[in-house]
């Protein structure tokens, strides 16, 4: 009985000595489920980077907005645009963005027009005859509410536009008319 006693205790040491580690179907499902929770987080935050860049192109429509509201205060039109620029500055020249806006009396309506570092211009200014104006942006996040659609539910563009690389998406406009003025929207 003492022999049983002894081989059974060898056994058991066996045993326990092979359940101390992991096994590696169970190194790998731990690996999987890591995978998949690291690539949810990055689409997530990819999805933020996205929607905050297309925040920061809101607020800088609005700032661009007041700019030309006070130049309108002071001169009783807008600045014409030049090739989708801001035709208010000095001598009559453009305002390139990234630039000052500034007249030739030197008053500084902006001290840098935005300008992204993704593109070389981001932003669209349209104004053919000083009453009204329409100012373009393109944004990435196509799934935005403010960004156009068609009845489909297509984002769409506007038409004889430049932002960057591609045609803008969104746009604003002085209070006397709308961004489709002058610019249909097509569907990319």
């Amino acid at each position: 009985m003492n022999k049983n006693m002894k081989h059974s205790g060898k056994e058991y040491t066996q045993r326990v000595k092979y359940n101390q580690g992991f096994t590696l179907i169970e190194i790998l499902v731990v690996m999987v489920i890591i995978g998949v929770i690291a690539v949810l987080g990055i689409g997530n935050f990819q999805s933020s980077q996205l929607k905050a860049r297309d925040t920061a192109r809101k607020s800088d429509l609005r700032q661009i907005t007041t700019a030309l509201e006070a130049y309108y205060n002071d001169y009783g039109s807008y600045p014409l645009d030049i090739n989708g620029e801001v035709a208010g500055c000095a001598g009559g020249q453009a305002c390139s963005w990234g630039e000052t806006f500034t007249d030739d009396n030197g008053t500084v309506y902006m001290v840098n027009l935005p300008l992204e570092s993704r593109d070389t211009s981001s932003y669209y200014y349209s104004s053919t005859d000083g009453r009204s104006f329409q100012l373009y942006a393109r944004f990435e996040n196509t799934l935005d509410q403010l960004v156009p659609k068609n009845m489909s539910d297509v984002a769409q563009v506007y038409s004889g536009t430049d932002c960057g690389a591609l045609t803008c998406n969104y746009g604003v406009s002085s209070s006397n008319v709308n961004p489709e003025t002058g610019r249909s929207l097509l569907t990319e």
